[in-house]
């Protein structure tokens, strides 16, 4: 599926989630994405490189899934 995406510039910590996440526009509708990683949650802050690969997780993510309302949660490894 190509789907067009937005990607805020607002990747923060989420301390609830106990994960990084950020917002994004998808087909007019806000999404907020959770990424669940042990790695990334060790970071303090993360730079535009991780950033960028994160983007682009979100973007094989969206090609293989359906997103169910609002929210995704990637796990990843």
């Amino acid at each position: 599926m190509n789907q067009a995406i937005l990607f805020n510039d607002d990747l923060t910590f989420d301390k609830g989630q106990d994960a990084w996440c950020f917002t994004a526009l998808l087909s007019a509708q806000v999404i907020t994405i959770y990424f669940h990683s042990f790695q990334l949650k060790r970071l303090g802050e993360i730079d535009n490189c991780t950033k960028f690969d994160l983007e682009e997780i979100v973007e094989l993510w969206l090609e293989k899934n359906e997103p169910e309302g609002s929210v995704i949660h990637i796990q990843m490894r």
